[in-house]
């Protein structure tokens, strides 16, 4: 039987998120291990205003298929169900490219933390699509 609750879809797509805050702070980190283990000889990463406003609104993007999720509307779990993929996909590919950039364990950590609980909320949010 599949579960049409609400309230365990918006958990399910909380975890990613959760897990896309943990990888972000693990690979800030990471990186500042890097450079502190090389003297300060490493090229410093900055950020303009616009990345920073776009890095923001990325991650704070992942609490609107929770509360989606929450609306409980055929509508809303549509873009529940797409919003959740889109950022799922994009974290995905972002994470594995900066782990294969700065370190093997970062593409660990992005599948784990991100992508299993990822393609988890995915199915439970198509399950819960086809079964309203």
């Amino acid at each position: 039987m599949i579960d049409t609750n609400p309230t365990k879809l918006a958990l399910a797509w909380l975890v990613p998120a959760v897990g896309a805050a943990i990888f972000v702070t693990i690979q800030c980190f990471s990186y500042l291990n890097g450079y502190v283990a090389s003297g300060g000889s490493l090229e410093a990463v900055t950020f303009g205003p616009a990345a920073l406003w776009g890095v923001s609104v990325f991650y704070g993007a992942w609490v609107i298929p929770p509360l989606l999720a929450l609306a409980g509307r055929r509508a809303t779990d549509w873009l529940m169900l797409v919003l959740g993929g889109l950022l799922f996909s994009l974290s995905t590919l972002a994470g594995v490219s900066d782990g294969l950039r700065d370190g093997g364990h970062l593409v660990g950590l992005e599948l784990l933390a991100v992508t299993l609980p990822g393609v988890v909320a995915l199915i439970m949010s198509w399950r819960h699509i086809r079964s309203n």
